[in-house]
């Protein structure tokens, strides 16, 4: 690692693909944007889930679109930027495709990593916790190579278009509780950390799925953060070796 590149960028949730043509074109554009901007000084790159609004892998086919996130991804990977991928429940369907053609890493559930004597966990945060045993069951049935070799028997056109209209049914379900932090006591993020640090220390915890960009003071000198997501926040974390500081990206299209 050379001094000029001793960053470590965090970001989840671009949920690309969710919406029409046009907009998500002008979305896609602003993340490969805002990868270009990070690459002159960016060690590492995590990106914790749901990049993709639904991702399957078929034996031959994936779904179309996305070609200029996955080109630079292969850009990034192929400067030696090491790329880390974690499935979301959105787009768990990864099957190899992407760590074949673009180098990446794929993580389908949490990742431990220590930096500088910082150690994190890493996670996309879906099915994390107490609670919410109706998800988990789903997630365990989207899960099983049974059901995935069923869903594979769908044509694309069926299968992808069936998938993108749950998808966005369940988006559209959760939209609002998103708006606003619950507290401690009803986030069930923040509530996993704290049972977390009970077992052993980590000095970050570093979630997506939540959709709202949070920096909690845990016991400890702990700290849970959220990345928030890329449809309205636009925002990002970075680990400079000493200090991990939640931003926004402002050079944002989109108002």
């Amino acid at each position: 690692m050379s001094n000029t590149k001793n960053n470590i960028y965090f970001a989840s949730d671009f949920h690309l693909g969710f919406e029409k043509e046009t907009d998500n074109h002008k979305r896609e554009k602003e993340v490969v944007k805002w990868l270009s901007m990070i690459q002159d000084d960016a060690a590492e790159i995590y990106l914790l889930g749901d990049i993709f609004d639904f991702w399957f892998e078929f034996k031959t086919v994936i779904p179309k679109g996305f070609t200029r996130f996955q080109g630079k991804i292969a850009e990034l990977v192929d400067a030696g930027i090491p790329v880390t991928i974690f499935k979301g429940n959105h787009d768990m369907w990864m099957f190899g495709y992407l760590e074949k053609e673009l180098g990446v890493k794929v993580i389908s559930d949490e990742l431990i990593i220590e930096r500088n004597g910082k150690r994190f966990f890493l996670h996309h945060g879906d099915g994390l916790g107490r609670g919410d045993y109706g998800y988990k069951f789903l997630k365990s049935v989207f899960r099983n190579p049974f059901f995935q070799w069923l869903f594979a028997r769908f044509h694309p056109n069926f299968g992808i278009s069936l998938a993108r209209y749950f998808s966005s049914r369940s988006r559209q379900a959760n939209y609002r509780s998103d708006l606003e932090y619950k507290g401690d006591e009803n986030e069930f993020l923040t509530q996993f950390a704290k049972q977390k640090l009970k077992e052993e220390h980590f000095d970050y915890f570093i979630f997506g799925h939540r959709h709202l960009p949070l920096d909690i003071q845990l016991e400890q000198g702990s700290r849970y953060v959220n990345l928030g997501e890329w449809v309205t926040h636009f925002t990002y974390a970075v680990y400079d070796g000493e200090h991990l500081e939640l931003k926004t990206y402002t050079g944002n299209l989109i108002a």
